[in-house]
């Protein structure tokens, strides 16, 4: 066990302790995607579902559960986040099918990193969409989440190069 770090001497679940490391402007940048049918991207963008405004809902549920992950994902840190931004944009297919895609950036100046931070405010929102309309259309498909680019912190920044179908 002693090349994990998120096991103790007796081989069962820690925290990592994170004090040691040096405070740095830490960044994560993470996607998530909905595709909805013709009739939900017309209620969306009219605004007209029965539950309210989907996308600004979905936002504040982004901005929440980024604010929340280390309540949710067991061995995350606290931490005093400096920035979350969500953004959406709408991609159509040929199929008539609707693809919302949201990107979640996440900022903090500490001594960890943000990247479970980002990924959880994206799939907090595609979740949102997912409830808003559900009473629409069940048959909605949440797509893939990622992580886009991290920077800051001792394993350095990453960019994913790579595109993600």
């Amino acid at each position: 066990m002693a090349n994990f770090t998120h096991f103790n001497e007796e081989g069962r679940a820690k925290m990592v302790d994170v004090s040691e490391k040096p405070e740095t402007a830490r960044t994560a940048l993470a996607h998530s995607s909905i595709t909805v049918s013709k009739e939900i991207f017309g209620k969306i963008t009219n605004n007209e579902m029965k539950k309210g405004d989907v996308l600004a809902v979905a936002q504040v549920a982004g901005v929440m559960a980024a604010k929340k992950t280390w309540d949710l994902i067991p061995m995350c840190h606290p931490i005093p986040l400096t920035g979350v931004n969500i953004s959406f944009s709408w991609e159509e297919d040929q199929q008539d099918q609707y693809h919302l895609h949201i990107a979640a950036a996440v900022k903090t100046k500490g001594n960890t990193g943000v990247e479970m931070e980002a990924l959880t405010a994206a799939s907090a929102c595609a979740l949102t969409v997912y409830d808003m309309c559900k009473a629409v259309d069940k048959g909605m498909v949440i797509g893939l989440t990622y992580l886009v680019e991290k920077t800051g912190g001792k394993n350095g920044d990453y960019k994913r190069t790579e595109q993600v179908k």
